[in-house]
């Protein structure tokens, strides 16, 4: 079969000609309100949580302790959460991405609890460090909340099992968010994680390749 005349591969190559989803700046319609607060609230405020968390590991210099391990860990978290708010921000949210987000959710809340485990065998975890990670675990889950409601047609067609032919199929938005939004979070994302756990990581390395 060749994929590139799938309707899939078809539908992503005509992802940016639609017009953009309008997000009004100052609407007090319920759906935009929502809208708002998650594009510009609950996502934009998983970076703080994460600097500080960064920090933490900095100052108990995770590079001579959990080192790598722990190092790698944090990278699976990211990527744990990454890749459903990627098909958040892409996708047409239908009962395939939804059931990738509370799936990603659970799998991202065990493996928390993992680096927990791992991290207090082998480095000091502060109470203000512990407080933090409450907060990178509560955002998945406020993020996947605010989505439920702002589609709440696609929650119910996720209970039925997704009876339509589409539902589970990863197909692109049919409104986009809007291109500077989703270029200054591409920036953040660069800037506030890939770069502070990519220098972390290098250090862990390093250290190891010492040892």
């Amino acid at each position: 079969m060749d994929l590139r005349h799938s309707p899939v591969v078809r539908a992503w190559r005509r992802w940016r000609r639609p017009p953009d989803l309008p997000v009004p700046p100052h609407s007090l319609d319920v759906e935009d309100v929502n809208r708002r607060f998650l594009m510009y609230g609950v996502v934009p405020l998983w970076f703080v949580p994460a600097v500080a968390d960064w920090i933490m590991h900095r100052r108990t210099r995770i590079e001579h302790t959990s080192g790598v391990r722990e190092s790698a860990v944090h990278a699976l978290m990211m990527t744990e959460a990454g890749i459903p708010v990627a098909m958040g921000l892409l996708a047409k949210i239908n009962p395939l991405v939804l059931s990738a987000m509370g799936g990603a959710a659970v799998v991202h809340g065990a493996t928390a609890l993992w680096d927990v485990s791992l991290a207090t065998g082998e480095r000091e975890v502060r109470p203000v460090e512990q407080h933090i990670h409450s907060f990178l675990e509560v955002l998945p889950l406020a993020a996947l909340a605010f989505t439920c409601c702002l589609h709440a047609d696609q929650v119910r067609a996720t209970l039925r099992g997704g009876p339509y032919r589409d539902d589970w199929k990863l197909l692109p938005k049919e409104r986009p968010l809007p291109a500077r939004y989703l270029g200054g979070l591409a920036v953040a994302i660069g800037a506030c994680i890939a770069l502070p756990y990519g220098e972390e990581m290098r250090r862990c390395v390093r250290a190891a390749r010492n040892r």
